[in-house]
């Protein structure tokens, strides 16, 4: 006959293996889920409540730059960085040129492509300076002014490195209150 602890000792080691059988020892996604959990509650009180503005853009850039091995998270958020002042840059330079005309956008998304491409030349988040390029200049055409569209793209601007930013920064808390091993190589 068995005892209760045993029995609850038995239903816990089922539990495990059960767990084990999905995540097979991998913590990555719950470690990424909690740091996305978090780096967007923070986001979403931090723009959208103290703000008074709409966080989606913070918020996909946060996503893009966090990772659970911080390694990586730092070269995202340097990628991300660089290409997204390229694709700011380029957008409010067009903004100021051609003001709130069609044609601006893709002619702007084709020299940010180019820029990024041959003259930046990283490789990582690259499509990231057209994108930027795209969000920043898609403000300009909103407002029909080229005044409150350089406004609007340099706010909108502000909010994607804020994103980045928190985003960093939640990984970089995640991971030292819980460090997770460096993946296995598989050969």
């Amino acid at each position: 006959m068995t005892t209760v602890k045993e029995q609850r000792d038995k239903l816990v080691n089922l539990k495990k293996q059960a767990a084990d059988r999905y995540i097979k020892g991998d913590m990555h996604g719950f470690h990424y889920a909690v740091s996305i959990f978090l780096a967007t509650a923070i986001l979403w009180i931090c723009v959208h409540e103290m703000a008074q503005k709409n966080p989606i853009w913070a918020i996909s850039s946060m996503v893009a730059t966090s990772d659970p091995l911080m390694k990586n998270a730092m070269m995202f958020f340097r990628a991300r960085m660089i290409n997204a002042f390229v694709g700011c840059a380029v957008g409010l330079l067009f903004i100021a040129i051609g003001g709130s005309r069609l044609l601006m956008l893709p002619l702007a998304m084709a020299v940010t492509v180019l820029l990024s491409t041959y003259v930046i030349r990283i490789s990582t988040m690259w499509r990231q300076a057209p994108i930027t390029a795209a969000f920043v200049i898609s403000a300009g055409i909103e407002h029909h002014s080229r005044l409150k569209g350089l406004s609007a793209g340099v706010t909108r601007m502000a909010e994607v490195l804020f994103g980045c930013v928190v985003g960093l920064a939640v990984a970089w808390l995640v991971s030292v209150i819980w460090p997770l091993p460096e993946p296995e190589v598989k050969t």
